[in-house]
């Protein structure tokens, strides 16, 4: 793999996990497209890994914050709201459906529903999901006010995230806002919803390389540069995006994925016609 194609794909990634604009479906359709090599299972064990590392790093003071009082213990963080000991084990139930959801189907996401009208289909169907969904009020402030029900329900919009063009944080962020949480509380939960199911996804993949005879010579700078590269972009979106929600709505995501929904689609049914 090219150095250059790697650093795109990783900022791609960086980008695309965070914006709820669905990373699968890029890094499915840009490599597609422009007939690059997309690094295979190696590659993508690269930049799970890094945008993982972006979580963790960026809530690490959340994490101490949620487990800790999860598990009894009176710690006082920073955020008031995540002092709540149901927290972490609205996180864990939460995160069940992701994980029966990426065990009994991983197989057709990896392939046939890697489909670019699957794809264009999906993000067009979400974005109205959150259109609608962001018009709700927001009358819940923090996320000592969920409930188990809410918890589940967001967990289960994050197990639809395995079809490629939902997006894990589009989906969840457009539930939690069904609840009427504002938006930037949607847009934590989220992200820390996300930790546990990308690091289920990471391990899982790096055991199949392992199986598969480890990190290829070849394969070792692109690797690097994936982690690297995705966890720096995937810092400054995870800032910059909660920044951006506690003062505008999710409209421009809204209107990109309808325009990349379109866009992918039309170029399916050129490229089927052409050929």
């Amino acid at each position: 793999m090219p150095l250059y194609q790697a650093v795109l794909l990783a900022i791609v990634q960086g980008l695309t996990e965070f914006f709820p604009v669905s990373s699968s479906a890029h890094l499915i359709v840009i490599p597609d497209f422009l007939h690059w090599d997309d690094g295979g299972l190696v590659f993508d064990v690269a930049l799970h890994v890094g945008t993982l590392a972006a979580i963790v790093i960026y809530f690490f003071k959340d994490w101490i914050q949620v487990i800790a009082n999860g598990l009894g213990f009176s710690y006082a963080g920073s955020r008031p709201d995540e002092n709540s000991r149901l927290l972490l084990w609205y996180l864990v139930v939460g995160t069940i459906p992701g994980a029966l959801a990426g065990w009994k189907w991983d197989k057709y996401a990896e392939h046939a529903w890697r489909s670019p009208f699957i794809i264009g289909a999906a993000a067009i169907l979400v974005a109205i999901y959150m259109a609608i969904a962001d018009r709700m009020s927001e009358s819940k402030s923090g996320l000592d006010q969920l409930s188990w029900g809410e918890a589940i329900a967001i967990g289960i919009a994050q197990a639809f995230a395995i079809i490629p063009g939902v997006s894990r944080s589009g989906s969840t962020i457009a539930t939690a806002r069904l609840f009427r949480l504002d938006r930037e509380t949607s847009a934590r939960f989220s992200f820390l919803l996300s930790a546990p199911i990308i690091a289920g996804a990471a391990a899982k993949k790096f055991l199949d390389v392992h199986k598969q005879g480890g990190l290829p010579p070849e394969m070792r700078v692109p690797y690097a540069i994936g982690i690297l590269v995705s966890l720096a972009v995937g810092l400054l979106v995870i800032a910059f995006f909660l920044q951006y929600v506690r003062r505008h709505s999710l409209n421009v995501f809204v209107w990109y994925r309808i325009v990349f929904g379109i866009i992918v689609i039309a170029l399916a049914v050129f490229f089927r016609n052409s050929g």
